[in-house]
């Protein structure tokens, strides 16, 4: 299989700091790589080196000649002066990005709400990040490289994004924090540590099960991180065992980690304990009217949370789940009706801002200054260094300046501070925002003890379906709906429901108007239909192979026929969109 980019015996550092050491690697034709390892660990600087932004100290990339390479930044580097539509379409009109099928399909969905004409600067973060996708999206890559690309993008829009990838037949490398997102499109995992790059075949799931298995052959890593893969891996294989329907290595010896480990959490004793701290009563809704400005969130909605509950909350951006939270801690008032609390709550909640800790202040300290000592669910004490250890600050970590902290630190230290108040009610407001693989799990680890009412916000689906046991969304019709199949059913009433979008196709004016006889409209019809058939068939086939080249990665004979076929379902597709675009211009 052809060789699209090369690393040999490739070392970067910054400052006495090596983040690459004598690293070796390669990307082929259709590969699909996702990138993890903990923040500050290198996976940004893997990027820069592999895509020629930054030269390695040593060693030597190599890219095929010619190579077309799409780079998303996590900083976007659209012109603050342009509008939407330069940015984006490269000032292309209205009929002329709606007569192709995928243009269409990205500006519909990763656009909607955007008007093409506003100027760039006006926009919100989110929705530059939006703009700067689509841009990347309708290019034609031999290689795409995404840092970080469901930032800002809600569960809608990730579903979406990982569909529109496997489509694709493009090689893609991509770093996220998004455990879903890896498993839907990635064929291999590297784990970026210690400055080396270890690689393993599959997805999150099979890397999950894949380290497991290393680390009982080697004992080499230390208790505590094994019995976080030990635990991960239980539910990994028993909650979604259609994501390791499929791996490459032998799991047997894997799954004998787990033949004596108990469900992560027992939901019936955290209800229990979360009844004897809480009482019967937490927080009731009760038929609201709440507005956010002119915008009118709930409509007489009701809604009752008890001791233990852990919810989930989904909906579009802007559906209402951050105010819906302040309605929550009572920082939000209802126009009607009541919010109740029970007497014995006590409400912390995580917000998306970092601005509430002093940037002068220095960690441990800090840390100090809420709880020394905190107590765990099952009675062990836990000190606040061990608590800093446990969520990666150790070392000359524990006396830096919080303003030195990167974002990532910082949302750590925020989440670790909330939690040392011994809540029993907690409200997160996207958790996961910043926070590296590692950090995640440990997280997850002290929720699976933690006995409290847990209501969180997040577009990461693995974390929503890890931590939480229901699902609820808002749906934009004023109330809170419960989603016994949560995510799932969430996306199936999206796509069967009407979904507005503010870029839609502009009509030609009737001056403008090509003049077409009624028997030449008739036939452009005909060939609009057939085509959009045909295309459809031609999608279906590209799926098709690029499933036998994964059942197949090691037949490079076969990869290289089945690359062959791509190419040519590839040119079939783009003869029959320009044919398509020229039946659709008479009709336009």
């Amino acid at each position: 299989m052809a060789n699209l980019l090369n690393l040999e015996h490739v070392s970067k550092s910054y400052g006495l700091r090596p983040l690459l050491k004598d690293v070796s690697l390669g990307i082929n034709i259709g590969d699909r790589v996702g990138i993890v390892g903990r923040n500050g660990d290198g996976k940004t600087t893997l990027l820069q080196v592999m895509t020629g932004l930054e030269a390695p100290d040593e060693g030597r990339v190599s890219q095929q000649r010619g190579l077309l390479m799409g780079f998303l930044h996590q900083r976007d580097r659209l012109h603050d002066t342009h509008t939407v539509r330069e940015a984006v379409l490269a000032g292309r009109s209205d009929h002329e990005w709606a007569a192709d099928v995928r243009t269409r399909e990205v500006v519909e969905v990763l656009l909607a709400g955007v008007s093409l004409d506003r100027v760039v600067d006006g926009l919100s973060g989110g929705e530059r990040r939006r703009c700067a996708l689509a841009h990347l999206l309708l290019g034609d890559h031999d290689l795409i490289v995404l840092d970080e690309p469901t930032n800002h993008l809600d569960v809608e829009a990730v579903a979406w994004l990982a569909d529109h990838l496997a489509k694709r037949s493009c090689a893609l490398i991509v770093v996220t924090h998004d455990r879903w997102f890896l498993d839907a499109v990635c064929q291999f995992t590297w784990e970026v540590h210690d400055g080396v790059v270890d690689v393993y075949e599959g997805g999150y799931a099979a890397f999950v099960l894949a380290k497991a298995e290393r680390g009982r052959q080697s004992a080499a890593s230390e208790q505590r991180r094994q019995n976080l893969a030990r635990k991960e891996l239980a539910w990994l294989r028993r909650g979604a065992p259609a994501r390791t329907s499929k791996p490459k290595f032998r799991i047997d010896a894997a799954n004998a980690l787990i033949e004596d480990v108990p469900p992560p959490r027992d939901r019936f004793e955290l209800q229990k304990f979360a009844t004897q701290r809480l009482g019967k009563d937490v927080i009731d809704v009760e038929d609201v009217d709440v507005f956010r400005g002119d915008k009118q969130i709930l409509s007489r909605a009701t809604w009752r949370l008890g001791p233990g509950d852990r919810v989930g909350i989904v909906g579009v951006n802007g559906a209402g789940k951050t105010s819906l939270l302040s309605v929550l801690d009572g920082t939000l008032g209802p126009k009607v009706g009541k919010v109740k609390h029970g007497r014995t709550i006590a409400i912390q909640h995580l917000t998306q801002h970092l601005d509430d800790l002093d940037p002068e202040a220095r960690v441990l300290p800090m840390v100090d200054g809420v709880r020394r000592i905190t107590k765990t669910a099952d009675g062990q004490e836990l000190t606040a260094t061990s608590m800093l250890e446990r969520f990666g600050f150790t070392g000359d970590k524990l006396m830096t300046r919080i303003g030195d902290l990167s974002g990532g630190e910082r949302r750590r230290l925020q989440l670790l501070m909330l939690l040392l108040t011994e809540p029993n009610v907690l409200l997160l407001d996207e958790p996961t925002n910043d926070l590296d693989i590692e950090t995640l799990t440990v997280l997850e680890d002290f929720l699976d003890g933690w006995p409290g009412t847990l209501i969180v916000v997040t577009h990461d689906r693995y974390f929503l379906e890890r931590v939480t046991d229901t699902v609820w969304a808002l749906m934009g019709d004023g109330k809170i709906t419960m989603l016994p199949r949560g995510v799932d059913e969430y996306l199936e009433k999206r796509a069967a429901g009407t979904v507005t979008k503010a870029a839609q196709p502009v009509a030609a004016s009737p001056a403008s108007a090509p003049k077409v006889s009624a028997a030449e409209e008739r036939e452009a019809k005909k060939v609009v239909a057939r085509v959009e058939k045909q295309l459809e068939k031609i999608a279906a086939r590209e799926a098709e192979v690029h499933a036998e080249m994964e059942a197949n990665a090691a037949d490079y004979a076969l990869l290289a026929r089945l690359g062959a076929t791509l190419n040519e379902l590839a040119t079939e597709r783009e003869d029959l969109e320009m044919e398509w675009l020229e039946a659709a211009e008479l009709l336009s």
